[in-house]
């Protein structure tokens, strides 16, 4: 019996023949799990991730129309997992740096620190409002320190248009973050 291509078991998943989603689990789980190793560093984080994407890949299995690349529709679906982690993370992070400024209460250097949470504050404001592409990327190399090599591979890009896109997005970054500075 000859393999079914990606495509065809994805339809057969569309389809409700939810067993063959397994064959696509073991096609892509290491392929899976080297993209977001090579984004995190992290086994667990990694393994989790592989997890959640073809659990999204089952939610949205409605979405597939077949007419493009399985393996492209996956890594997208798998970059907006990676993505939504590091967005509640952030979130995470903000939350528990304002928890633990209520805990430490007053002394000297609370104005130092008080800047520091505003500008911390603007900082993330600002990029909540940079484009999701924009964002992406700037998330990639600035926060997760990726190599632009890396970055193009995930993109699909050079490592030269990623150097244009981290630019731009910087440039973009600076002038929302000087509006944000006016407004305060």
């Amino acid at each position: 019996m000859e393999a079914l291509s990606d495509n065809a078991l994805m339809m057969k998943v569309k389809e409700d023949d939810l067993g063959k989603m397994s064959l696509l689990f073991d096609r892509y789980k290491r392929p899976l799990y080297g993209f977001f190793y090579g984004l995190n560093k992290e086994q667990e984080l990694s393994e989790d991730l592989v997890q959640n994407t073809f659990l999204r890949i089952l939610k949205y299995r409605h979405l597939f129309h077949g007419e493009g690349d399985f393996r492209a529709w996956m890594f997208h679906i798998a970059r907006n997992v990676n993505n939504d982690h590091h967005r509640k993370k952030r979130v995470k992070a903000t939350e528990d740096l304002d928890n633990w400024q209520e805990r430490i209460g007053h002394h000297e250097n609370q104005s130092n620190e008080m800047q520091h949470n505003e500008e911390h504050n603007m900082l993330s404001m600002a990029m909540d409002r940079l484009p999701e592409d924009k964002r992406e990327v700037l998330l990639l190399s600035k926060f997760e320190e990726k190599k632009y090599s890396e970055i193009g591979e995930v993109l699909g890009c050079t490592e030269g248009a990623v150097k244009v896109k981290v630019f731009r997005a910087l440039q973009e970054l600076k002038v929302i973050y000087k509006q944000l500075e006016k407004s305060h």
